[in-house]
């Protein structure tokens, strides 16, 4: 059985999948649960230029229960802004009753300048997950040495998280020199500790372009870990893999009934990153079609 870091509360997951009026009378959570939308939030790297106002509308309008934002150089909040710009996208979102479902950091490790001042105010507005930056590896040195360094990074970090009643989620990133990319490197260093202090994203496009068929695999040897669900679709063109809307590319759709079958517990959080126009009506209408894809996948229609 899975251990997750900050579930959805009964109430809430009723709330959001639209059954909260249906508890008292109506059949069971279980099968209440399994006729409504699955909750999903959205990744909001793609509409980072509109906004947060026009952002929330177009989300809240779609469905989407939560937002992943970037707190981050270049992001919607710049990291040494946190105290200031990051309190009123709070308020923004909630009162499009929009949560804060991740975010999106390059804190990796606990020293890191300006970390405490993202993690204090996350912490102290409520929030609870954010997702680290990526670690790489020096392909010109030992690997397994690399990852024995990695190990006093993550007790501190766990001992911050803890602290502040954080999680930190490490995203599974393909490519040559990433850490994750291979999943057991950042397995081995995640299992000795609380999944409420440092948890795994399993993000299922990477997923498949590192382990082709070996994702079923990875994705079972963390679920003890598991903190968030990535979901996105590529393509091969010819040594490049290439985004591209859910549902047409290589990810196996049955990928989203292993999740509901584990036990998971959040919302999965939908990315588009594939090439669009900056148009409001491309990008709504690109978040709403990935959306109903992947409401099919959790719902079995694939």
């Amino acid at each position: 059985m899975l251990s997750q870091s900050h579930p959805v509360s009964r109430r809430k997951f009723l709330k959001q999948a639209g059954l909260a009026t249906a508890v008292l009378t109506g059949p069971s959570f279980t099968a209440l649960a399994a006729e409504k939308p699955y909750p999903v939030a959205a990744f909001e790297k793609a509409l980072q230029h509109l906004p947060p106002e026009q952002m929330a509308d177009v989300l809240a309008e779609l469905g989407f229960m939560g937002v992943a934002t970037p707190v981050r150089p270049k992001g919607r909040v710049l990291p040494e802004r946190v105290e200031e710009d990051l309190p009123k996208l709070v308020e923004v979102l909630s009162k499009r009753e929009l949560e804060v479902t991740e975010l999106t950091t390059d804190i990796n490790d606990a020293s890191a300048p300006l970390a405490q001042r993202v993690l204090k105010t996350a912490a102290k507005l409520g929030l609870k997950r954010y997702r680290m930056g990526p670690w790489k590896y020096d392909l010109k040195k030992p690997i397994a040495e690399q990852v024995e360094a990695k190990r006093p990074v993550v007790k501190d970090l766990a001992a911050l998280n803890k602290e502040l009643g954080l999680t930190a989620v490490y995203q599974v990133h393909s490519g040559a020199n990433y850490f994750g990319a291979a999943i057991w490197d950042i397995y081995e260093l995640f299992k000795a500790y609380d999944p409420k202090q440092l948890a795994i994203a399993f993000d299922i496009r990477h997923a498949t372009v590192e382990g082709g068929t070996v994702w079923e695999l990875n994705f079972n040897l963390i679920k003890s870990h598991l903190g968030l669900v990535y979901a996105k679709d590529f393509m091969w063109q010819g040594k490049k893999a290439q985004n591209v809307p859910l549902g047409e590319g290589m990810v196996n759709p049955k990928f989203y009934q292993m999740v509901k079958a584990s036990g998971y517990d959040q919302p999965v959080l939908l990315h588009v990153e594939y090439p669009l126009p900056e148009d409001i009506k491309s990008l709504r209408e690109a978040y709403r079609k990935d959306l109903a894809t992947l409401r099919g996948y959790m719902e079995g229609k694939a």
